[in-house]
């Protein structure tokens, strides 16, 4: 990058950038008096991250173990609510027993805003990696717990209070998940492939979610109602006990984010106090909601609009089956599986398109297909047949598809490497918490108050359409640099080219990039070499 030539001299009145280059710079100043100017030190190939490969697919694969098992609690749990009410509360009516598993699962949300500011707060000071591997063990170690609970028969009310104070932990927990994985991920994938790296991250968690409801339904078709209620409901949580000791182990084998430990070498090697302060003062909520309140609304916005369409498909979709449409509870869900397997098997192919294409465009695609597809999908819900609903389930997946894959990528470069983690852990889990756990509710009210079982159409329609304007505002990220880190790619070549390129390249901005400015006599900054 050409240094700065535009400082004006006081001195003088005149502007520097208008002087011709070889006329002297004041002339009549003492030297001790010519101006100074700020001279940003250009990009070298030593500044440029190339990936470790083998350490991409290990932290990619320690990273979404968990949010493969976060997602596997969310579908046992959901199709286990008709199942462990007779467990929690035998005296009470099937409405309040139903009650009561959907406000406990409601719980989860409510904690996870917590998790998110608390361990968002700790991924910034101390690192992702650590934070990652602690939110994993509790989530599972509480998901273990639940399936070792006693029932009202051996301690009465005192299990169902057990139950909502796990998922309550377990809810904190998970709210450092997925602001962190997201983080993370991102942070270790190249700049022209973060997205296809990154969308990993929720086709593990729609196969979790799969993979629990399949278990469910498998046990309940095996065993019958009678065995699931007396004992069979434990197995799916007890089995999340030795998969979470495998998830624990190969997340704990994984090493810190590169271009996060890179910040922090470099904040320690610049060491500007004025700039370290600023640092630490966002860090604190109170200073990342002031630092990045707009990014903070586009963001929350935009999980809003994604987290409806996600969660109509995946918590609210079996129960809009059963009780609108006359399903039974076992084939309500099984008539999602399918669908979520092919979405989830799909999402890599729209976040590698977000590579090719950027992020916004591909975000428009899910908020306008949700605009024009939510309405015939379930008028072909509404005809009955097996075919029909598959068809419509099939249009709710298709802009799902397009959503979750880059909100990994697109959240996460919206923020500076030394707040990112804390930023997204507000961003998302309150706009989850407001939006996402509550849509089975709002939309079951909304038909319970009109009578029009199209009502969750409509609601879609108008997250979605609120969604694609926040997408207008949404900073595009493809190919870039996350700002507060150095450019990362995938071989030494691309470094090199990279470097040569830096003054005509439209995609590296060198203010956003954590090394050091100098300020350098007028003089001096004429005789910076390229790449110093």
């Amino acid at each position: 990058m050409p240094t700065d030539r535009s400082t004006t001299d006081s001195s003088a009145g005149v502007n520097n950038a208008s002087r011709p280059n070889n006329a002297a710079p004041n002339n009549a100043l003492p030297s001790a008096r010519k101006p100074k100017i700020l001279a940003r030190r250009r990009l070298k190939e030593s500044d440029v991250n190339v990936v470790n490969q083998p350490m991409l697919k290990k932290a990619l694969g320690g990273t979404i173990v968990g949010n493969t098992m976060e997602w596997f609690d969310v579908g046992v749990f959901g199709y286990l609510i008709t199942t462990m009410g007779p467990v929690f509360l035998p005296e009470a009516d099937k409405s309040v027993q139903t009650l009561f598993l959907l406000g406990t699962f409601a719980a989860t949300f409510i904690a996870r805003p917590l998790g998110g500011v608390v361990f968002g707060w700790l991924g910034d000071k101390i690192g992702r990696q650590k934070v990652l591997a602690a939110t994993l063990m509790i989530m599972a170690a509480s998901t273990f717990a639940v399936g070792l609970l006693p029932g009202y028969a051996q301690i009465g009310i005192w299990a169902a209070a057990l139950l909502v104070i796990l998922k309550l932990v377990q809810g904190f927990s998970t709210g450092g998940e997925y602001a962190g994985a997201t983080t993370f991920v991102s942070e270790y994938a190249p700049d022209k492939r973060r997205g296809f790296f990154a969308s990993f991250l929720d086709m593990g968690s729609y196969l979790g979610f799969a993979l629990g409801a399949a278990l469910v339904s498998v046990l309940q078709l095996t065993l019958g109602q009678t065995a699931m209620e007396e004992w069979a409901w434990r197995i799916p949580f007890l089995i999340a006990g030795p998969l979470g000791l495998i998830a624990i182990y190969f997340r704990n084998k994984i090493e810190e984010s590169p271009q996060f430990q890179a910040t922090l070498d470099a904040q320690e090697s610049i060491g500007q106090a004025a700039a370290a302060a600023d640092v630490d003062a966002a860090k604190s909520p109170v200073g990342i909601v002031k630092a990045y309140w707009r990014s903070l609304i586009v963001a929350m916005i935009l999980v809003a609009a994604a987290n409806t369409a996600g969660y109509a498909l995946t918590s609210y979709m079996p129960t809009y089956l059963t009780e609108s449409k006359g399903y039974d509870p076992v084939h309500g869900t099984l008539l999602t599986i399918p669908v979520l397997v092919i979405m989830a098997l799909c999402i890599p192919l729209t976040g590698k398109l977000s590579d090719r294409i950027g992020r916004r465009p591909v975000l428009w695609i899910g908020a306008i297909s949700t605009v024009v597809l939510a309405t015939p999908a379930f008028l072909l819900i509404g005809v009955g047949d097996v075919w029909s609903t598959l068809a419509g389930l099939s249009l709710i997946a298709f802009p799902v598809t397009f959503y979750v894959a880059n909100l990994a990528s697109a959240l996460p470069a919206q923020f500076p490497t030394a707040n990112r983690y804390s930023a997204m852990g507000i961003a998302y889990n309150f706009a989850v918490a407001i939006f996402g756990g509550t849509t089975p509710f709002i939309v079951a009210a909304l038909i319970t108050a009109t009578g029009d079982d199209m009502m969750p159409a409509y609601y879609l329609m108008a997250t979605s359409a609120i969604g694609a304007v926040a997408i207008y505002f949404l900073k595009e990220s493809a190919k870039r640099p996350l700002p507060g880190s150095m450019p990362s790619v995938d071989t030494q070549a691309e470094a090199k080219e990279l470097v040569a390129t830096q003054d005509e390249n439209p995609l590296i901005d060198l203010a956003d990039m954590p090394f050091e400015s100098q300020d350098v006599t007028d003089a001096a900054a004429s005789k910076v070499p390229a790449g110093v």
